[in-house]
């Protein structure tokens, strides 16, 4: 009886640990730390993200944005003209990650106005998304988002660094996209 109930304790542990590692590989927890995402998710929600499948517009995503947009590092290629939102994506990876949503996909033309996205000529009809009022939320120069990019903005618009400024993301830049909310 002994052996038997060592070999069983010896194969449920091996089943918990490969439970575990596939967990991991297959998602991941974070925390979001801003208001950027206010009123989906409040500054402090723990949520899990999948690490697998194609984002879509309308997701909630964790991506590594370019280089330097940890550090307000605008547009790596410079300002864009007044009116613009960054079009061009910015070289490099940053470290850190950010939770936005998908707002435009490869090949999409975008433009904001009163606070509003445009997306292919169609605006933004969505709930939840705060508009913005101030100098940065007005962008009527249409831009189209480079194929292979994703297009990211905060659901608060008005305190959100995002897309705007630093440009599109590599979809390869995604972590994972939403999958459960556990605090709130």
């Amino acid at each position: 009886m002994g052996r038997r109930l060592i070999l069983l304790l010896a194969c449920l542990g091996g089943v918990i640990v490969v439970l575990f590692v596939g967990f991991r590989l297959v998602a991941g927890t974070y925390r979001v730390p801003s208001e950027s995402m206010v009123p989906t998710l409040g500054i402090g929600s723990r949520f899990t993200v999948l690490k697998i499948g194609e984002p879509k517009v309308g997701d909630i995503v964790v991506a590594h944005p370019p280089a330097g947009a940890e550090r307000d590092e605008m547009c790596g290629e410079g300002p864009p003209p007044p009116g613009q939102m960054c079009a061009k994506p910015t070289p490099g990876e940053s470290e850190v990650s950010f939770v936005k949503r998908v707002v435009a996909v490869g090949g999409d033309r975008i433009s904001m106005t009163g606070g509003k996205l445009v997306r292919n000529g169609k605006r933004e009809t969505r709930k939840g998304p705060r508009a913005c009022e101030d100098d940065g939320c007005d962008f009527p120069q249409e831009i189209t988002v480079p194929k292979g990019h994703l297009f990211l903005l905060g659901d608060n618009r008005g305190s959100s660094d995002d897309s705007r400024f630093w440009g599109p993301v590599p979809e390869d830049s995604v972590v994972g996209r939403l999958w459960f909310v556990y605090t709130d």
